[in-house]
């Protein structure tokens, strides 16, 4: 998760989500989308986009984060159920469930998977009061299924898109669009103690973890070619997970392929930074999109 500076927007009607206004990688709900999916879409957004914020933001104790979080998945819980109505009426985020409840009866949307989302931002709370780090690779693989995979699943079952391949597929893309996520925001993550480089792979290197430090002094031959190996295990999730774009039909074909070329021009860009995104962040900006849109128009099949 990021930090963001964010002041909400005027508040929808209660059973419209509100507009996309953080910054992000990656297309979300943008004209490319089809028409009828952007409301399910932008709500699902705005659901995970709160809780993220809930997890994140503010100057909040760990005990206070986690018990916001399981109030709103309590509130979760009441979607489609006897006690929707009165959920509703006195949950402390109407702007979200309101028209992720109507979303949700509208296309049958899983709770599970939002659920899944809501586990991954209460253990990233976990792990950080209690500053644990990953054990390995596996365990933070995990962490992606839940934070990052949902998604992906979501946005497939309303494209109505539902068989093995694809699934595997869009798991390779989540999981490597948070990965990406995680090298992209080192110089933001370390000082706020979030620490997603495994134990394991910092011992293979011979690397302490008190030396991983947001500063270009820390950048050792031995960190960067931790980094460098973190960046190519992303691009082959991706590239894995890239022959999906070729499964939907239209518009949402289109819209997976800036997705995917999103994260990998990220890659390149920290492939060329050589290691310094241990303390500097760098983001997608209008002078990608000419190449972005060259190489989505070209990914083979």
């Amino acid at each position: 998760m990021r930090a963001v500076n964010h002041t909400p927007p005027a508040s929808p009607a209660p059973h419209e989500p509100g507009s996309i206004t953080h910054y992000e990688n990656f297309p979300v709900a943008s004209w490319l989308c089809p028409p009828q999916l952007r409301p399910p879409i932008a709500a699902i957004y705005h659901f995970a986009r709160t809780a993220d914020d809930l997890a994140d933001e503010g100057d909040f104790s760990t005990e206070q984060r986690l018990l916001t979080l399981q109030q709103y998945a309590t509130d979760l819980q009441h979607i489609g159920t006897a006690g929707e109505a009165t959920m509703l009426a006195r949950t402390a985020w109407p702007q979200v469930f309101g028209p992720l409840a109507a979303q949700v009866q509208a296309h049958q949307l899983p709770k599970q998977l939002l659920a899944d989302l809501l586990s991954a931002f209460d253990q990233d709370v976990r792990m950080t009061g209690a500053q644990t780090r990953y054990t390995d690779m596996a365990q933070l693989l995990d962490y992606c299924r839940r934070s990052a995979n949902p998604i992906g699943r979501l946005l497939l079952h309303l494209y109505g898109v539902g068989h093995a391949k694809a699934l595997i597929q869009s798991d390779a893309i989540c999981t490597a669009l948070q990965l990406i996520n995680f090298w992209q925001d080192l110089s933001q993550d370390l000082p706020r103690q979030r620490h997603y480089l495994p134990d394991a792979d910092l011992a293979r290197h011979g690397l302490a973890r008190s030396a991983i430090k947001p500063e270009a002094t820390a950048l050792t031959p031995a960190l960067q070619t931790l980094l460098d190996e973190l960046n190519r295990q992303a691009r082959s999730l991706m590239n894995h997970g890239a022959p999906l774009v070729h499964q939907l039909p239209g518009r949402a074909g289109w819209e997976l392929r800036l997705v995917v070329q999103g994260g990998l021009r990220i890659l390149n860009k920290l492939d060329a930074m050589q290691g310094s995104n241990l303390y500097q962040r760098i983001k997608l900006g209008k002078k990608d999109v000419p190449a972005m849109l060259w190489q989505a128009l070209i990914m083979p099949a």
